[in-house]
């Protein structure tokens, strides 16, 4: 037996825990390899798949309690953040956002299913102020639907080969499963972002050359797709810009200027949610569109004007 994995299955419980935790906390490492590979080992019970529930829940629950706090005191800082380290910073925080108004505290149910809002729905939760006690069950009984969905598929695996009389090779297997389970998720990650990295970084609008558009006063459109908990820190927008969540901006896509020029702006790294939204766009015939480099921090930074976005909308979602 490869003495990783003889020194996995010693020590898997611990190992489940830290790596889970580790994952939690915001640094990309993939959990789910592990967890089909430890569901995989309960089939000739090598390990207890409740202790291997129990490993995995409990290492969700401390980091999540963490960032909770975290997200209470510090708001849309940690938020992005976690953002920047996730390695699904292309969908960004505004999933989450939007997840978190519409579903409340149910949206911890799924949110561990979602690539890379795992990691930055609990400190929303803790910047929209959910009660402690609705957050531990809720997060509680989401990390357990998300650990029981991967260990069960490891557990089948595992029946699988013990009616196939191939029990003495179930270790073994579990070893090299996790290996190209491993890889071939790596892999499936670095292409993605690579890929909407490279056709991002063609399309952004530099914040001078938006500013030199709008001091020759050239008729741009200018879409602020922040979620409303961003404006709370700085309810300021740049001049003459459109108040769009992306949801609410596919929804009225009908209305979007074909004749001139689309920038859209949000506060997400490398303007992911902006560029993701500008090629929803341009699918639909919106050519003339393009993200703004560095949002709304980038132009904040230099010193760009801004305008005051009215107290009417401000104040519904400070309370």
């Amino acid at each position: 037996m490869p003495v990783a994995l003889s020194f996995f299955m010693k020590f898997g419980y611990f190992i489940l825990f830290f790596w889970v935790m580790t994952e939690q906390f915001g640094v990309p490492i993939p959990s789910a390899p592990l967890l089909i590979t430890a569901g995989t080992l309960t089939a000739t019970h090598r390990l207890s798949l409740p202790l291997v529930l129990l490993s995995i829940v409990l290492g969700c629950l401390v980091s999540d309690t963490v960032w909770y706090f975290m997200g209470k005191r510090y708001g849309g800082v940690v938020v992005r953040l976690l953002c920047r380290l996730s390695m699904e910073s292309n969908t960004c925080v505004k999933k989450t956002e939007g997840y978190f108004t519409r579903n409340g505290e149910r949206s911890l149910l799924l949110a561990k299913f979602i690539p890379g809002l795992g990691t930055v729905a609990a400190p929303i939760a803790g910047q929209t102020n959910m009660p402690l006690h609705l957050f531990l069950i809720y997060d509680a009984a989401g990390a357990l639907l998300w650990a029981l969905a991967f260990t069960l598929g490891g557990r089948f695996f595992g029946d699988f080969l013990k009616h196939s009389n191939l029990v003495s090779s179930v270790s073994h297997t579990a070893g090299i499963l996790f290996v190209l389970l491993l890889i071939g998720f790596l892999i499936y990650r670095f292409t993605r972002q690579r890929a909407f990295i490279k056709e991002m970084r063609t399309a952004r609008l530099e914040p001078d050359e938006l500013k030199d558009m709008l001091d020759r006063e050239q008729d741009v459109y200018i879409v602020d797709l922040r979620h409303p908990l961003d404006y709370l820190p700085d309810p300021r927008t740049l001049p003459g810009a459109v108040l769009l969540t992306p949801d609410k901006l596919v929804a009225h896509t009908d209305e979007i200027p074909r004749d001139r020029d689309v920038v859209l702006f949000c506060t997400c790294p490398s303007e992911a949610t902006a560029a993701k939204m500008a090629l929803t766009l341009r699918k639909i015939g919106v050519y003339r569109v393009r993200p703004l480099r560095g949002g709304f921090d980038e132009w904040k930074r230099l010193g760009y004007p801004l305008e005051e976005i009215p107290e009417s909308i401000t104040a519904i979602h400070a309370n």
